[in-house]
C-alpha cells in the first residue's frame, strides 16, 4: 500500500468542512487496500475574535459577507444537500449562533496526542455537536459530552479546559498555515506538498488522492 500523509486544515465553525471530510472518508473507502493514511486535523478559526456568548449566524455572516437572508437561506439547502450526499445531517434550522471555537481545537490538539484515531473520533463528534444539533460549542459542558462520546477521558479534558494547556501549540499552528497561505478551509494537504481546497465531492477526492499515490509510488520505485 502507497503511504499518504494527509493534513486536514478546518474549523468545526465551518459547514463545509464537515462536507469535505464526510467526501474525503468516501473517498478513502473507495481507496481501501491501495493506500495507508496518516490523518492529521490541524487548526484553523474563522472568527478567532469571536467573544464568549457568539453571535446570531444571519447577523454574523450578513457583516462577514454582505449576503441578504434568501441568499443565506440558499446557501444553507445547498450545504444540507451536499451534506446528505455524503451521509451528514446538518441541524435543520441552522445553527443559530456562531460560537468560538479555540478550546474545541485544544481539546482537538490533545486527542491527536493521544494517536489511534482518537482525534478523527472527537473531530467527528464535535462536528456533529456543533453542524448536526446546533449545539453551543464555547460551552464546556458540551465539549465533555463530545469528548465521552469520543470514547475519550472526561476527566483530563476538564483540566485542559480549566487551564491554558496546548494554547500556545494551536496558535503556533494556526500561524503555520496562515502563513503558507491557508486562508480559507477546509484546506486538505497531502504529503505536505498537493491542496486541495474547499467542500470537493468525493469524486474530486479519489481522483487527486489516487494521482497523488500512483506518483508516490513511482517516485519510491524510481
Amino acid at each position: 500500500m502507497t503511504p499518504l500523509k494527509i493534513d486536514f486544515v478546518s474549523d468545526i465553525a465551518c459547514p463545509w468542512c464537515a462536507v469535505g471530510l464526510g467526501a474525503l472518508e468516501s473517498a478513502l473507502k473507495r481507496l481501501e487496500g491501495e493506500v495507508q493514511v496518516d490523518l492529521h486535523f490541524q487548526p484553523f478559526e474563522l472568527n478567532p475574535h469571536m467573544p464568549a456568548g457568539g453571535q446570531d449566524l444571519v447577523e454574523h455572516i450578513t457583516q462577514k459577507y454582505g449576503s441578504t437572508p434568501e441568499q443565506q437561506a440558499q446557501m444553507r439547502e445547498n450545504i444540507r444537500a451536499r451534506g446528505a450526499e455524503v451521509g451528514f445531517a446538518f441541524a435543520p434550522g441552522g445553527r443559530g449562533r456562531v460560537y468560538n471555537t479555540f478550546d474545541a481545537h485544544r481539546l482537538l490538539h490533545w486527542a491527536h496526542e493521544l494517536g489511534n484515531g482518537q482525534q478523527h473520533a472527537l473531530k467527528k463528534s464535535l462536528l456533529e455537536a456543533y453542524q448536526g444539533r446546533a449545539e453551543c460549542i464555547e460551552s464546556h459542558e458540551v465539549l465533555l459530552a463530545c469528548v465521552a462520546q469520543a470514547g475519550l477521558a472526561v476527566d483530563i479534558a476538564e483540566n485542559i479546559l480549566q487551564s491554558d494547556t496546548y494554547a500556545i501549540e494551536v496558535r503556533e499552528q494556526e500561524q503555520f498555515y496562515l502563513q503558507a497561505g491557508i486562508h480559507s478551509v477546509p484546506a486538505v494537504i497531502i504529503n505536505d506538498r498537493h491542496l486541495i481546497s474547499g467542500g470537493q465531492p468525493t469524486e474530486v477526492f479519489e481522483q487527486a488522492l489516487r494521482r497523488i499515490a500512483a506518483q508516490s509510488a513511482a517516485t519510491s520505485e524510481a
